[in-house]
């Protein structure tokens, strides 16, 4: 059964990922849209740099357009964010964008955008996995012979308004001041153009490593943690870059190296760019996390006079909540944000863009600014342990954390217990830690913070210990 998790539908290339799974998949969103008195629109189609996207955004071209929709096609890889902007700015039903984002070159998948360019909710996922499911014969027509019809349309220049609109976003005066150096790995893939762009526009200098389509990734993984960015951290310090940017896969998730070599994290990103747009920029509003990112924000927040607001993972649910509270910025510790006034889902290109911005206008380098922030109010030591596990294994665990609601002896006091997104406990310091179950890969993550990182992994050894893994 094809199942959508928090970021789409994903599956191993050959086992799952095939020609006629990818087929059902692009009958369904047919169906989908047929039931929802939506197919007056065209459905815009983009994929990212893996091996297989860009066939099977031309297999699902095929069947959406066999079926009287018709598709607007991107003609080079793109990253998601710029779907999500077209759905948005073109008042489209629907976008697909084909990518498994951060997971193994392994992978591949499918994303859906709905109206407004947000991610698909779990209401509407869900009856796309039945009606998926109800699928009996897939009729498709030939790709040359839909564009030579008209029914597939190439999208002409459909970098301009997305680049436009973030330009209008960003200070670019303040980043032609500055005059930065930039060396951006882009992990081969599909967010590179349009960041080049924004900062040669800015007139500043940018380097780039990794630039060339490789499905392997290098032999690496496609997200920009710690472990992968060892390249970018070593060139960022013989070249003397005032920072490094690196973007996953397909352009929704960052992560930076400052000038000495340290890691800059995501949730240290969010932190920093939810400060400098309240007290730099004099924005209102709070700030909308997910379960597992920094409490840290909680503290920014509170000493602005505002609220930070939490939410299951899943980036739909984070959009959601900006909306309705009106925020300033809302993100999640795996990378990914947005910020009031721009799109429903993550953006690096934009976040890139903004980080830049910020360290031109403030003066410091990352390390610097994250250090003041840490003085002002506190260490948050986030620590993350994922686990792979026999699949019969899960039930088990699903029992003991989900039914028997059984926690760990931590040796001190717990606030609270939320299980509205895995088992999620929370203790008086502020420090936390919550189990769950990925919605993109089949691991068992546990995440914790505390005001040390041994403690923090004292709670994910406590929960492994548990939960026999």
């Amino acid at each position: 059964m094809i199942k959508f998790g928090t970021g789409g539908w994903r599956a191993v290339i050959g086992a799952d990922f095939t020609q006629s799974n990818i087929r059902r998949v692009a009958a369904g969103v047919l169906a989908l849209a047929r039931k929802e008195n939506k197919t007056e629109t065209p459905i815009i189609i983009g994929y990212d740099r893996r091996f297989l996207s860009v066939d099977a955004a031309k297999w699902v071209a095929e069947v959406l357009a066999a079926g009287g929709i018709k598709v607007w096609f991107l003609n080079r890889s793109a990253p998601t964010p710029l779907v999500m902007h077209t759905v948005k700015d073109k008042g489209l039903h629907y976008g697909i964008e084909v990518t498994a984002s951060h997971n193994p070159a392994s992978y591949n998948g499918i994303k859906l955008f709905v109206d407004e360019g947000r991610d698909a909710d779990v209401e509407t996922t869900s009856l796309l996995e039945e009606l998926i499911e109800e699928i009996g014969d897939i009729e498709y027509t030939d790709f040359d012979e839909c564009v030579a019809n008209g029914t597939v349309e190439y999208l002409k220049n459909p970098f301009n308004k997305f680049i436009d609109d973030i330009i209008d976003l960003i200070d670019m005066y303040a980043l032609r001041e500055r005059g930065i150096r930039v060396l951006f790995d882009t992990m081969h893939g599909s967010g590179t153009y349009p960041l080049q762009v924004i900062l040669h526009t800015a007139r500043c200098t940018v380097d780039t490593i990794n630039l060339n389509k490789d499905a392997y990734f290098g032999g690496g993984m496609p997200a920009p943690t710690e472990q992968t960015l060892g390249l970018l951290k070593n060139m960022v310090i013989k070249g003397e870059y005032d920072f490094g940017i690196a973007m996953d896969g397909d352009g929704d998730r960052l992560g930076i190296i400052d000038c000495t070599g340290r890691y800059i994290d995501a949730n240290e990103i969010l932190c920093m760019l939810y400060y400098y747009l309240v007290k730099y920029k004099g924005w209102k509003g709070p700030v909308v996390r997910n379960l597992a990112t920094t409490h840290m924000l909680d503290r920014i927040a509170e000493s602005f006079g505002e609220k930070c607001y939490e939410v299951p993972v899943g980036f739909k649910y984070i959009s959601a909540k900006i909306d309705e509270v009106d925020a300033v910025l809302g993100g999640e510790s795996s990378g990914g944000l947005t910020v009031r006034g721009h799109i429903h889902g993550k953006d690096s290109v934009y976040a890139a863009s903004l980080f830049s911005e910020m360290v031109s206008v403030v003066g410091k380098s990352p390390a610097e600014i994250i250090d003041e922030l840490v003085a002002e109010y506190g260490r948050f030591e986030m620590v993350e342990d994922n686990m792979a596990f026999a699949p019969e294994k899960k039930s088990d665990i699903m029992k003991i954390v989900y039914e028997d609601k059984l926690l760990p002896d931590f040796g001190k006091d717990i606030v609270k217990v939320n299980y509205e997104d895995g088992c999620k406990v929370y203790f008086a310091d502020d420090s936390f830690v919550i189990c769950r179950f990925s919605g993109t890969e089949p691991l068992l993550r546990i995440f914790a913070e505390s005001s040390d990182a041994d403690t923090a992994k004292d709670y994910i050894t406590a929960f492994k210990k548990l939960l026999s893994i």
